[in-house]
Protein backbone atom coordinates (compact mmCIF):
# COMPACT_ATOMS: atom_id res chain seq x y z
CA UNK A 1 0.00 0.00 0.00
CA UNK A 2 1.47 3.44 -0.86
CA UNK A 3 1.34 6.19 1.74
CA UNK A 4 2.56 9.82 1.23
CA UNK A 5 4.75 11.33 4.21
CA UNK A 6 6.16 14.91 4.52
CA UNK A 7 7.95 16.95 6.86
CA UNK A 8 8.66 20.75 6.67
CA UNK A 9 11.22 22.24 7.74
CA UNK A 10 12.06 22.83 11.58
CA UNK A 11 9.61 19.77 11.67
CA UNK A 12 10.56 16.42 13.63
CA UNK A 13 7.30 14.29 12.88
CA UNK A 14 6.49 13.06 9.74
CA UNK A 15 2.93 13.84 9.20
CA UNK A 16 0.42 11.84 6.39
CA UNK A 17 -0.73 13.26 3.66
CA UNK A 18 -3.54 12.42 1.44
CA UNK A 19 -1.47 13.10 -1.88
CA UNK A 20 2.02 13.33 -3.31
CA UNK A 21 3.89 16.78 -2.85
CA UNK A 22 7.30 17.79 -3.45
CA UNK A 23 10.19 16.48 -1.41
CA UNK A 24 7.46 13.95 0.50
CA UNK A 25 8.25 10.65 1.38
CA UNK A 26 6.20 7.91 -0.81
CA UNK A 27 6.16 4.94 0.72
CA UNK A 28 5.06 1.41 -0.45
CA UNK A 29 4.47 -1.46 2.32
CA UNK A 30 3.83 -4.81 1.30
CA UNK A 31 4.15 -3.20 -2.35
CA UNK A 32 2.49 -5.32 -5.42
CA UNK A 33 2.09 -4.14 -9.22
CA UNK A 34 -0.32 -1.64 -8.56
CA UNK A 35 1.58 0.44 -6.36
CA UNK A 36 4.44 0.45 -9.14
CA UNK A 37 1.82 1.43 -11.27
CA UNK A 38 1.08 4.33 -8.81
CA UNK A 39 5.39 4.84 -8.48
CA UNK A 40 6.12 4.83 -12.27
CA UNK A 41 3.64 7.50 -13.07
CA UNK A 42 4.77 9.25 -10.86
CA UNK A 43 8.52 9.39 -11.91
CA UNK A 44 7.32 9.34 -15.31
CA UNK A 45 9.36 5.93 -15.60
CA UNK A 46 8.71 2.79 -17.44
CA UNK A 47 7.15 0.48 -14.79
CA UNK A 48 9.31 -2.56 -16.01
CA UNK A 49 12.59 -0.40 -14.43
CA UNK A 50 11.34 -0.69 -11.04
CA UNK A 51 9.82 -4.34 -11.13
CA UNK A 52 13.15 -5.66 -9.58
CA UNK A 53 11.62 -4.05 -6.59
CA UNK A 54 9.65 -6.99 -5.88
CA UNK A 55 11.91 -9.42 -6.33
CA UNK A 56 12.34 -11.04 -3.13
CA UNK A 57 16.21 -12.42 -3.96
CA UNK A 58 17.49 -8.86 -5.29
CA UNK A 59 20.90 -8.40 -4.42
CA UNK A 60 21.96 -4.62 -3.57
CA UNK A 61 22.78 -2.16 -6.43
CA UNK A 62 23.23 1.34 -7.58
CA UNK A 63 20.99 1.86 -10.86
CA UNK A 64 20.40 4.97 -12.87
CA UNK A 65 16.90 5.06 -14.03
CA UNK A 66 17.18 8.89 -15.56
CA UNK A 67 19.24 11.94 -15.74
CA UNK A 68 17.90 12.91 -12.45
CA UNK A 69 16.55 9.46 -10.50
CA UNK A 70 18.19 6.80 -9.07
CA UNK A 71 17.79 3.88 -7.34
CA UNK A 72 19.61 1.92 -4.62
CA UNK A 73 18.16 -1.77 -4.09
CA UNK A 74 19.39 -2.87 -0.68
CA UNK A 75 18.62 -5.64 1.73
CA UNK A 76 17.82 -5.31 5.58
CA UNK A 77 17.61 -8.00 8.23
CA UNK A 78 13.88 -9.23 9.09
CA UNK A 79 13.68 -11.74 12.08
CA UNK A 80 11.62 -14.53 11.43
CA UNK A 81 10.02 -17.55 13.92
CA UNK A 82 12.55 -19.74 12.25
CA UNK A 83 15.67 -17.11 12.34
CA UNK A 84 16.61 -14.12 10.91
CA UNK A 85 16.27 -13.47 7.40
CA UNK A 86 16.76 -10.53 4.54
CA UNK A 87 14.11 -8.72 2.73
CA UNK A 88 14.64 -6.44 0.11
CA UNK A 89 14.13 -2.19 -0.18
CA UNK A 90 14.64 -0.55 -2.74
CA UNK A 91 15.14 3.49 -2.84
CA UNK A 92 14.40 5.75 -5.52
CA UNK A 93 15.64 9.01 -5.10
CA UNK A 94 14.40 11.56 -8.16
CA UNK A 95 14.45 15.37 -7.81
CA UNK A 96 11.00 15.92 -6.41
CA UNK A 97 10.42 12.78 -4.81
CA UNK A 98 11.64 10.37 -2.04
CA UNK A 99 10.35 6.98 -2.56
CA UNK A 100 11.19 3.33 -0.56
CA UNK A 101 9.26 0.19 -2.00
CA UNK A 102 9.48 -2.92 0.00
CA UNK A 103 7.70 -6.33 -0.98
CA UNK A 104 7.26 -7.34 2.83
CA UNK A 105 6.70 -5.36 6.00
CA UNK A 106 9.79 -2.88 6.70
CA UNK A 107 9.89 -1.97 10.23
CA UNK A 108 12.84 -0.37 9.50
CA UNK A 109 10.93 2.56 7.12
CA UNK A 110 7.84 2.29 10.04
CA UNK A 111 10.30 3.75 13.10
CA UNK A 112 12.28 6.21 10.73
CA UNK A 113 8.74 8.03 9.95
CA UNK A 114 7.32 7.48 13.41
CA UNK A 115 10.53 8.63 15.11
CA UNK A 116 11.04 12.13 16.29
CA UNK A 117 14.42 13.30 13.64
CA UNK A 118 15.72 16.14 11.79
CA UNK A 119 16.24 13.96 8.78
CA UNK A 120 14.21 15.28 6.09
CA UNK A 121 13.39 13.70 2.79
CA UNK A 122 14.10 17.19 0.86
CA UNK A 123 17.67 16.64 1.85
CA UNK A 124 17.89 13.74 0.09
CA UNK A 125 21.33 11.88 0.55
CA UNK A 126 21.45 12.76 4.35
CA UNK A 127 17.73 11.05 4.24
CA UNK A 128 19.38 8.30 2.15
CA UNK A 129 22.22 8.05 4.79
CA UNK A 130 19.95 8.00 7.47
CA UNK A 131 18.11 5.03 6.11
CA UNK A 132 21.69 3.18 5.19
CA UNK A 133 22.65 3.59 9.17
CA UNK A 134 19.73 2.13 9.90
CA UNK A 135 20.18 -0.50 8.30
CA UNK A 136 23.74 -1.11 9.15
CA UNK A 137 22.92 -0.68 12.98
CA UNK A 138 19.98 -3.11 12.52
CA UNK A 139 22.76 -5.65 11.02
CA UNK A 140 24.96 -5.29 14.02
CA UNK A 141 22.40 -5.38 16.29
CA UNK A 142 21.31 -9.03 15.03
CA UNK A 143 25.41 -10.13 14.53
CA UNK A 144 26.19 -9.43 18.08
CA UNK A 145 22.81 -10.98 19.50
CA UNK A 146 23.71 -14.46 17.39
CA UNK A 147 27.03 -14.18 18.57
CA UNK A 148 26.49 -13.92 22.37
CA UNK A 149 24.24 -16.73 21.97
CA UNK A 150 27.24 -18.31 20.09
CA UNK A 151 29.48 -17.70 22.75
CA UNK A 152 27.01 -19.65 25.34
CA UNK A 153 26.49 -22.85 23.29
CA UNK A 154 30.79 -22.68 23.50
CA UNK A 155 30.32 -23.06 27.23
CA UNK A 156 28.18 -25.69 27.05
CA UNK A 157 30.31 -27.77 24.53
CA UNK A 158 30.07 -31.38 26.36
CA UNK A 159 26.50 -30.85 26.72
CA UNK A 160 25.47 -30.00 22.70
CA UNK A 161 22.72 -32.06 21.52
CA UNK A 162 21.10 -32.62 17.89
CA UNK A 163 18.49 -29.73 19.14
CA UNK A 164 21.85 -27.66 19.91
CA UNK A 165 23.67 -28.53 16.61
CA UNK A 166 20.04 -27.26 14.20
CA UNK A 167 20.55 -23.77 16.15
CA UNK A 168 23.69 -23.69 15.35
CA UNK A 169 23.57 -24.38 11.72
CA UNK A 170 20.48 -22.03 11.66
CA UNK A 171 22.65 -19.85 13.50
CA UNK A 172 25.47 -19.81 10.42
CA UNK A 173 22.90 -19.83 7.81
CA UNK A 174 21.83 -16.09 9.35
CA UNK A 175 24.80 -14.83 9.50
CA UNK A 176 25.79 -15.61 5.83
CA UNK A 177 22.15 -13.92 4.96
CA UNK A 178 23.70 -10.97 6.57
CA UNK A 179 27.47 -10.55 5.11
CA UNK A 180 25.93 -11.70 1.58
CA UNK A 181 23.97 -8.54 2.34
CA UNK A 182 26.67 -6.57 4.11
CA UNK A 183 29.15 -6.89 0.87
CA UNK A 184 27.01 -5.79 -1.67
CA UNK A 185 25.88 -3.02 0.35
CA UNK A 186 29.39 -1.58 0.76
CA UNK A 187 29.94 -1.42 -2.68
CA UNK A 188 26.50 0.66 -3.02
CA UNK A 189 28.45 3.27 -0.61
CA UNK A 190 30.85 3.12 -2.29
CA UNK A 191 29.43 3.46 -5.77
CA UNK A 192 28.02 6.94 -3.79
CA UNK A 193 31.35 7.86 -3.09
CA UNK A 194 32.05 8.25 -6.52
CA UNK A 195 29.50 11.04 -7.22
CA UNK A 196 28.15 9.13 -9.98
CA UNK A 197 24.50 9.13 -8.34
CA UNK A 198 24.05 11.91 -6.89
CA UNK A 199 26.01 15.33 -5.76
CA UNK A 200 27.91 15.49 -2.85
CA UNK A 201 27.91 18.37 -0.13
CA UNK A 202 31.24 17.85 2.09
CA UNK A 203 29.14 17.08 5.42
CA UNK A 204 27.17 14.06 2.80
CA UNK A 205 30.47 12.89 1.74
CA UNK A 206 31.73 12.69 5.37
CA UNK A 207 28.62 10.97 6.72
CA UNK A 208 28.94 8.07 3.40
CA UNK A 209 32.21 7.54 4.44
CA UNK A 210 31.27 7.22 8.59
CA UNK A 211 28.70 5.01 6.88
CA UNK A 212 31.04 2.88 4.92
CA UNK A 213 33.05 2.30 7.78
CA UNK A 214 30.17 1.22 9.91
CA UNK A 215 29.41 -1.35 7.07
CA UNK A 216 33.11 -2.69 6.91
CA UNK A 217 33.07 -2.57 10.60
CA UNK A 218 29.98 -4.94 10.53
CA UNK A 219 30.69 -7.50 8.12
CA UNK A 220 34.54 -7.89 9.95
CA UNK A 221 31.95 -8.83 12.94
CA UNK A 222 29.62 -10.91 10.79
CA UNK A 223 32.95 -12.92 9.53
CA UNK A 224 34.56 -13.36 13.09
CA UNK A 225 31.35 -14.59 14.20
CA UNK A 226 31.10 -17.19 10.91
CA UNK A 227 34.56 -17.96 11.89
CA UNK A 228 33.39 -18.70 16.10
CA UNK A 229 31.01 -20.70 14.42
CA UNK A 230 33.00 -22.97 12.28
CA UNK A 231 35.41 -23.67 14.88
CA UNK A 232 33.28 -24.58 16.99
CA UNK A 233 31.34 -26.83 14.91
CA UNK A 234 34.70 -28.71 14.32
CA UNK A 235 35.10 -28.38 18.38
CA UNK A 236 31.24 -30.25 18.60
CA UNK A 237 32.70 -32.53 16.00
CA UNK A 238 36.09 -33.86 18.11
CA UNK A 239 33.68 -34.20 21.14
CA UNK A 240 31.25 -36.34 19.21
CA UNK A 241 33.54 -38.57 17.67
CA UNK A 242 35.57 -38.54 21.15
CA UNK A 243 32.35 -40.03 23.14
CA UNK A 244 31.20 -42.24 20.29
CA UNK A 245 35.12 -44.01 20.51
CA UNK A 246 34.33 -44.08 24.52
CA UNK A 247 31.14 -45.92 23.80
CA UNK A 248 32.68 -47.89 21.28
CA UNK A 249 35.31 -48.90 23.82
CA UNK A 250 32.77 -49.64 26.82
CA UNK A 251 30.84 -51.75 24.13
CA UNK A 252 33.71 -53.96 22.94
CA UNK A 253 34.79 -54.23 26.68
CA UNK A 254 31.39 -55.32 27.90
CA UNK A 255 31.00 -57.55 25.10
CA UNK A 256 34.60 -59.13 25.91
CA UNK A 257 33.78 -59.39 29.31
CA UNK A 258 30.56 -61.47 28.77
CA UNK A 259 31.74 -63.79 26.85
CA UNK A 260 34.31 -65.63 29.29
CA UNK A 261 30.76 -66.49 31.15
CA UNK A 262 29.36 -67.23 28.12
CA UNK A 263 31.78 -69.71 27.15
CA UNK A 264 32.43 -71.62 29.99
CA UNK A 265 28.87 -72.01 30.25
CA UNK A 266 28.72 -73.18 26.52
CA UNK A 267 30.91 -75.81 27.54
CA UNK A 268 29.78 -77.53 30.77
CA UNK A 269 26.35 -77.38 28.55
CA UNK A 270 27.83 -80.07 26.68
CA UNK A 271 26.97 -83.64 26.92
CA UNK A 272 30.92 -85.04 27.18
CA UNK A 273 33.32 -85.80 29.46
CA UNK A 274 34.21 -82.34 31.67
CA UNK A 275 36.61 -81.75 34.08
CA UNK A 276 34.65 -82.03 37.72
CA UNK A 277 31.67 -83.26 36.38
CA UNK A 278 31.65 -85.53 39.27
CA UNK A 279 32.53 -83.31 41.82
CA UNK A 280 30.27 -82.08 44.76
CA UNK A 281 31.97 -78.30 44.04
CA UNK A 282 31.81 -78.19 40.52
CA UNK A 283 29.50 -75.67 39.93
CA UNK A 284 31.21 -73.22 42.79
CA UNK A 285 34.31 -74.05 40.31
CA UNK A 286 32.88 -73.01 36.94
CA UNK A 287 31.71 -70.03 38.96
CA UNK A 288 34.33 -69.54 40.38
CA UNK A 289 36.33 -69.36 36.72
CA UNK A 290 33.57 -66.99 35.94
CA UNK A 291 34.50 -64.57 38.62
CA UNK A 292 37.19 -64.75 38.06
CA UNK A 293 37.78 -63.83 34.13
CA UNK A 294 35.34 -61.14 35.19
CA UNK A 295 37.23 -59.47 37.51
CA UNK A 296 40.12 -59.95 35.28
CA UNK A 297 38.63 -58.47 32.52
CA UNK A 298 37.39 -55.40 34.31
CA UNK A 299 40.99 -54.62 36.37
CA UNK A 300 42.15 -55.17 32.72
CA UNK A 301 39.90 -52.84 31.25
CA UNK A 302 39.98 -50.40 33.60
CA UNK A 303 44.30 -49.87 33.20
CA UNK A 304 43.53 -49.71 29.97
CA UNK A 305 40.68 -47.09 30.35
CA UNK A 306 37.90 -48.41 28.44
CA UNK A 307 35.51 -48.48 31.30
Amino acid sequence: MTKYYLKNTHEKVFQNIPSPQQNCLIHADNADDRDLVVIADLLELDIDEITDSLDLMEIPRVEKLNKTTFAIFVRFPSMEESGVYTSPLTIIISENYFVTISPTKSPIIERIINASSEHRPAEKTEFLVHILLKIIQNYTRVIKKIRTEVVIHEKNLTKFDEKAITELTQKEENLNQCLNALQPLRKVINALLTRKFATLEEDDQDDLEDLLLGSEQAEALCELSLRIITSLRNSVQVVITDQFNKTIKLLTALTIILNFPTIISSIYGMNVELPFQHSPWAFEIVMSFIVVSIVGSLYYFQKRKWL
